[in-house]
């Protein structure tokens, strides 16, 4: 099977309800289309794995369950292997150790999405348009501040794509401004 953007939509809305969530899942495929792009690789399905990455998170959110049921409708409804495999490898949990460059970004993608996402809600224009590295990096050492993210996996996803943080957090920053309305992070 090849799935279509427009089935992983589908399928991502069949079990999320919540905006956060389904806005998560839009920057993470955001940041790995634009990771594709500039790796020369499939844009669609590095896409499509960002979108699913969670799918499954909001009715099976315990570490037993997440992602590996995901994992089990997508393998039922034929999805490749490869993606399969990046979405079980994202968790630590999952015991699916990292080894493409699909896996790597997708893992170094999911968290900093959210927390570049946390880090533009709090600006006074609620935009990640004018966010900076800089104030990326101030949050991340201030620990009350979207205290449920590992600042390791921050640092751990920038060495797993061979990049510094500040390269990092720019690209991702870069991506998600290319698509600032659908995220909901224009601002006021």
């Amino acid at each position: 099977m090849s799935p279509t953007r427009a089935q992983a939509w589908d399928l991502l809305c069949e079990y999320t309800q919540g905006d956060r969530l389904l806005k998560h899942a839009q920057a993470v495929e955001i940041a790995l289309r634009g990771y594709a792009r500039k790796f020369g690789v499939d844009e669609e399905e590095w896409g499509i794995v960002g979108l699913l990455h969670d799918f499954d998170y909001e009715r099976w959110p315990d570490l037993k369950d997440h992602p590996l049921r995901g994992s089990e409708i997508l393998q039922e409804l034929g999805y490749p292997d490869c993606m399969i495999r990046a979405i079980l490898s994202h968790a630590d949990h999952t015991g699916v150790v990292r080894c493409t460059p699909l896996e790597h970004t997708l893992f170094a993608c999911d968290e900093m999405t959210g927390f570049v996402t946390a880090a533009a809600l709090v600006r006074p224009s609620k935009s990640v348009l004018d966010l900076e590295v800089r104030s990326v990096k101030k949050r991340m050492k201030d620990k009350a501040f979207a205290r449920a993210v590992s600042r390791d996996d921050l640092h751990r996803g920038a060495e797993e794509i061979g990049l510094s943080l500040e390269e990092h957090i720019t690209y991702v920053i870069s991506f998600m401004c290319e698509r600032a309305d659908e995220l909901g992070l224009r601002g006021v």
